[in-house]
Formats: structure tokens, sequence, C-alpha cells
């Protein structure tokens, strides 16, 4: 399997496959870079077809955290993990140790956390064969679950992208498309409908979307038929590259704002939402508040309001983004990741 021709391969410090044959671990860890810090990134568990669709993930999926650490000012840098497995089918307390020991042979340089298919009550079994998680809360008296926090910071972000795209400076009717609500999709689900948003709803999970439609009022759709939803702003909040050529051209969105990783299928699709006069909203400033919140988690004078509002910081950041590339004629895609690069060292 080739690495340094992949197309997804930018210059990362490290990558690790780990196996273990007694629990079925299969794994790799991708550090992209740790100029500002330890790689911090979460743990994903998914049922990847091939290792080769694994490592395209772990690879972009860390790049994307050390630019999203870059621009949220944290003394971090970028790194993923992913196994290969059905987190409801091949999870086990096994498995998760196995993971931990991984980790641990890293000495530091990455420190895992929750993400999609882990959970914190994974990362406390983790913690028993590595002291490099985070995620797990304060004392045990609070949850480390990042979700809550990464809702918050998308409804920041949302906010500032639909002033810079639709003019408007309150929430009142906007009709947003939401495509997944699991823990981040519903707390920003929630945040739009107390704004006073309409919503439109869709998951895999149909029960789920329509659970949530029916506290909100809400509408629901078929996965595949939210982005022909005739609504403001489209808020990918599941799985990423939900983004491709195809999509672009169904959306009658004109603003794109959501919690999911990599949402553009490919870097170009910033330009085809820009031509087609879509503002894009960059996924990985918009999904910093989780990542915030763990780095405050870290230190010794935490506190959640301080927490808070670095996180919604944010929305002051994308605006000088999206102020910087409407001067620049540029996407804001392409302005995010020059402010990023010239934090980490790569200007």
């Amino acid at each position: 399997m080739p690495i340094f021709e992949h197309p997804d391969f930018d210059h990362h410090r490290q990558i690790v496959f780990g196996s273990d044959e007694a629990s079925g671990l299969r794994a790799i860890i991708a550090i992209h870079d740790t100029h500002r810090g330890p790689a911090l990134g979460g743990l994903r568990i998914y049922p990847y077809a091939s290792e080769a669709e694994a490592l395209t993930d772990v690879l972009r999926l860390s790049r994307g955290m050390t630019y999203k650490s870059a621009l949220a000012d944290l003394p971090l840098g970028g790194g993923k993990a992913v196994i290969i497995a059905d987190p409801r089918t091949d999870k086990t307390p096994e498995l998760l140790r196995a993971m931990g020991r991984l980790v641990d042979s890293l000495g530091g340089a990455y420190i895992t956390a929750e993400d999609s298919g882990s959970s914190e009550a994974d990362m406390r079994i983790i913690a028993e064969t590595t002291r490099h998680v985070s995620g797990l809360g304060r004392d045990g008296s609070e949850s480390g679950d990042p979700s809550p926090f990464t809702a918050w910071g998308v409804f920041c972000a949302l906010k500032s992208a639909v002033r810079h795209g639709l003019g408007r400076r309150d929430l009142e009717g906007l009709r947003v498309a939401i495509q997944g609500v699991g823990h981040v999709g519903a707390h920003l689900a929630r945040h739009l409908h107390a704004a006073g948003a309409r919503l439109v709803l869709t998951d895999v999970n149909r029960e789920a979307a329509i659970h949530l439609a029916e506290e909100f009022g809400a509408e629901t759709t078929a996965p595949d038929a939210i982005f022909d939803a005739e609504v403001d702003v489209f808020a990918p909040c599941a799985l990423g590259a939900a983004l491709t050529p195809e999509v672009v051209e169904r959306l009658r969105a004109k603003v794109v704002c959501g919690a999911a990783n990599n949402q553009l299928a490919s870097p170009e699709i910033a330009e085809r939402l820009m031509a087609r006069g879509i503002l894009y909203t960059p996924d990985y400033v918009a999904n910093a508040g989780g990542v915030i919140e763990i780095a405050w988690q870290r230190r010794d004078d935490y506190r959640r309001e301080a927490a808070m509002t670095r996180i919604e910081g944010i929305g002051t950041t994308l605006d000088e983004i999206f102020t910087r590339a409407t001067r620049e004629q540029r996407s804001p895609a392409r302005v995010a990741d020059d402010l990023a690069r010239e934090r980490f060292g790569r200007g």
C-alpha cells in the first residue's frame, strides 16, 4: 500500500499500523504535525471496506486536526486514529485496551479522544493502558463528551456564515437542512430551534430523525433527498465527503455550515461552491468547539466559562476568513488553509 505517493499524504510526521491478534485490533494512527504541540485527535471506529479506505480517512482527518488546532490557536498538533471494525458488534474491552497500548507506544506524541464509533466510556477503558487520552471530564464529576461543545461552535459559526452569506443577523424563520442527527447534529438542532430556525432533518437512523422532528416540529426527508431541500443553509453533520460535484449542483442552500469533518470530496469542490454563489464554511474552523474544550480540560486552570468564550471566538475567526475571502475573491477554504499554515509553520 503506497504511502508517500498517496494523494492525501501531506508530509505527515508518522503513520503507525497496529494489530493485536488476541483482540482482533486492526488500527492506523496518523500524526500529521507537532509544531504547536502533541498531536490530538479522536479515535474513529468504523467498518471500512478496505485498508486503503481507512488510510485515506486517517490521513485526511489528521491533517484536518492540525489545521483545526492552529486556527483555534491551541498548543496542539494534529493526529487521528482509526480502528477497522464495526463499533456495534466488534468493540470489546480487550480491543480498546490493545488500542491503548498502541497509543502508549508513541510516548505522548499522539493523544486520543472519542469520535465516531467511540465514546467516553471507551476512553475510560483505553485509559487503563495509556495516560495519553482526553475527553474524560474532570475528577469524574463532569462528562468529557465534546459533542455539546462542538455543536455550540458550529452554531456560532453558522451565525457568522448567515451574516456574510445571507446578510441576516437573526435566525428567525431561517430554513436549515441538517444531514445527520447524532450527538452533534441533535445538539445543533436544539440550538437552531431555540433561535427560531425551521429545520429539515435526515439521518440513516430514520427513527432518530423522526423522534427529533417530533420534538421540534421539523420536517424529515430521506438521506439522499436532503440535498434538494428548499432551505437557506445546508449543515452536513454526518461522515465526510458529503459535498461531491453532483451534490453541489443539486444544493438549493446558499450557505454550507456543518459539523462533519472533511466535507469536501476533493479540494476543487470549494471552487465549485463559490462558482454557484454558495458560501462554504471551512469545516475544521466551524467544528473546533470540541477540541477547544478538550484542550481546556488539560489545563490546571480549567473554567467552563472561559472555554465557552474561546469557542464563541470561532465566529470571530470566520468573520475574518469570510471578509478576506470576499476582498480577495477566493474561496473561504483557501483563505482558511493559508491562515492555518501560517500558524503551524508551513506558510
